[in-house]
């Protein structure tokens, strides 16, 4: 047991500690501050819990972001009084859109010092509205075994709402009066000498917080099977089981015959072994309008949020169909507005069961056969198109990426064009890639503390951006020296933002170069030199190849390629019609 006597304040903090320890926090994330200072001394003292000092409060919410994506475990982030908790608001947004457990304590004057310019103070009240799971103030430290009780039972019920009935973020107020150092309070100390707090924790119980519910597809399968001509959309989804996630859409699969359209952000385009269902050009099928409409379904099974698509989206909204969606979510998940089933449930916990005497006697595969028939011609000309292809694109880098790096590698893909370029061109494979993202609110900051956060102390994984998106976050290079993992950067450098190429805006010369690409004209290597991060700039694919298997253990670098937007999006625009043309089907 960790309690600290020395004063009102160290007491008070050292239980919520204490008890957040004993709940299973392990990790936390301090940013610097004086009236944070009885919350950074209790974690910082605690045997138990690694406490994480990081300069930036926006870098620092997405560095705990990024571990607790990765671990499902709440993380502890910690900030002073004013602007300081301002600065944790898009790391918050992004974790409610996505559903990663956070801690927020934001430490704040009491009462007396709110609304008389006393300095560093702000309205911190509800400060993050409806983006926190759950929001309260604790009291001011109280050295009344009632009022600790208190504070233990309301720590216990903010670690359950952080997890209960789904992940999300609880932001806990916490105001101190001085004095906010340990300085040490005799009358403490022999207030508690013979009292003991043994008992005080025996009811705190470190155990899987999620709801455990089984739920059964009985009813629904009688009705998807009298359906031939069914598709499964495997959307944007962190599993915290992706082998039980992969079995569960592949059993479905199997049972209706339906294929499924797999999203790059969901794990199953890298567990695909053995699996032949599995549609990953669905985007390019459906830019060809005579196939589209060939291939029509009937009824949509859609597992988590909609996939990036663009194409698939306006497909779907114009077909109309029964569209069923699987999330645990009370909120809705289709931005189509389709004629729409919530089945309310996680898909790891669905009981697929059903009586064989049900299934039709003679059951159609024709539909199931022509997408899987196309999926293939397609993907055969992808790869005819870039083993030929010796040039600098950036459509490559993921068609690559897919094929050489080691098995199990965690890879953080960012949005804009990175997340796109995925959805186009990463392959089927076997070697159990974890994807991984900030698709909540699909924004780029915190880019790359999100990715350092997901590599430390983990196994060597990469991060794939785009020049802007990392220069929105060049403070994430602060945490080099608490970094301990290896996290490989792979910049596509082309001077700008690259996904404005793709919009009618680009027409518009006069003003898109300043307004909308943005370009920055930043040498990386003087950028890294500057934070002590390794730079190589790739020439060539063989050099890529060569440096990505194996990545190395520990350190952070960048491997920049640089590349030409327009050029890129002219190819992307013409390959993306050619690969769609199919002769005969």
């Amino acid at each position: 047991m960790q309690l600290d006597f020395r004063n009102i304040n160290t007491l008070w903090t050292s239980i919520i500690v204490e008890t957040l320890s004993r709940l299973g926090l392990t990790t936390a994330v301090v940013c610097p501050g004086s009236r944070s200072t009885p919350l950074t001394i209790a974690f910082a003292n605690h045997p138990k819990i690694e406490t994480i000092p990081i300069l930036d409060e926006r870098s620092a919410a997405f560095f705990a972001l990024g571990i607790a994506k990765r671990t499902h475990i709440p993380v502890a982030l910690i900030c002073t009084s004013g602007t300081a908790c301002a600065n944790f608001y898009p790391g918050v947004i992004e974790a409610k859109e996505s559903q990663v457990p956070l801690l927020i304590f934001t430490a704040d004057r009491p009462p007396e010092l709110r609304n008389c310019h006393a300095g560093q103070t702000i309205d911190q009240v509800k400060l993050y509205s409806n983006y926190c799971n759950w929001y309260t103030e604790l009291s001011l430290p109280s050295v009344e075994m009632r009022m600790l009780s208190y504070l233990r039972q309301i720590i216990i019920s903010a670690w359950d709402h952080a997890l209960i009935p789904y992940s999300g973020v609880v932001h806990l107020n916490c105001p101190f009066r001085e004095p906010l150092a340990p300085i040490f309070d005799p009358n403490i100390k022999t207030l508690f000498s013979e009292r003991s707090f043994d008992d005080f924790f025996s009811n705190i119980y470190a155990g899987d917080k999620k709801c455990l519910t089984s739920y059964y597809l009985a009813d629904y399968l009688h009705q998807w099977l009298s359906k031939p001509k069914g598709i499964i959309i495997a959307g944007v989804f962190n599993s915290y089981n992706p082998y039980l996630y992969c079995d569960q859409i592949f059993f479905l699969s199997k049972v209706l015959n339906y294929p499924v359209l797999a999203e790059a952000l969901s794990p199953l385009r890298n567990y695909a072994q053995g699996f032949s269902n599995l549609i990953n050009t669905y985007d390019i099928i459906l830019r060809n309008s005579k196939l589209a409409e060939k291939l029509v379904p009937d009824v949509v099974i859609q597992i988590g949020e909609f996939p990036t698509s663009k194409q698939l989206r306006a497909w779907l909204e114009n077909c109309k169909v029964e569209h069923f969606i699987i999330d645990h979510r009370p909120e809705s998940l289709d931005p189509l507005h389709n004629k729409t089933h919530g089945i309310k449930v996680d898909i790891h916990d669905i009981e697929i069961e059903f009586d064989e005497r049900y299934l039709p006697k003679k059951r159609s595969l024709s539909y199931l056969k022509e997408w899987k028939k196309i999926n293939k011609i397609i993907n055969q000309k992808i790869k005819s198109s870039f083993n030929k292809d010796r040039e600098i694109l950036e459509a490559k880098v993921y068609f690559i990426l897919s094929k050489i790096l080691p098995a199990k590698t965690s890879i953080f893909i960012a949005n804009s064009m990175p997340v796109r370029y995925a959805e186009f061109f990463w392959m089927p494979n076997k070697s159990q890639f974890i994807p991984y993202f900030n698709r909540g609110a699909n924004g780029i900051e915190g880019t790359l503390s999100t990715a350092l956060g997901m590599a430390y102390k983990a196994q060597s994984s990469v991060l794939i951006t785009g020049d802007l998106a990392l220069l929105h976050d060049t403070n994430g290079w602060l945490i080099r020296q608490q970094f301990q993992g290896h996290l490989t950067i792979i910049l596509i450098n082309n001077n700008g933002g690259g996904i404005f190429e793709m919009l009618p805006i680009s027409q518009e010369e006069s003003f898109f170069e300043s307004y909308f690409a943005t370009p920055q004209n930043i040498d990386f290597y003087q950028l890294c030199s500057t934070y002590k991060i390794e730079h190589i700039l790739i020439k060539n694919w063989t050099q890529l190849k060569r440096l990505l298997n194996p990545l190395p253990s520990t350190g952070i670098r960048v491997l920049e390629l640089q590349t030409d937007r327009k050029k890129d999006a002219l190819w992307l625009q013409s390959n993306m019609t050619k690969l769609s043309i199919i002769d005969e089907v």
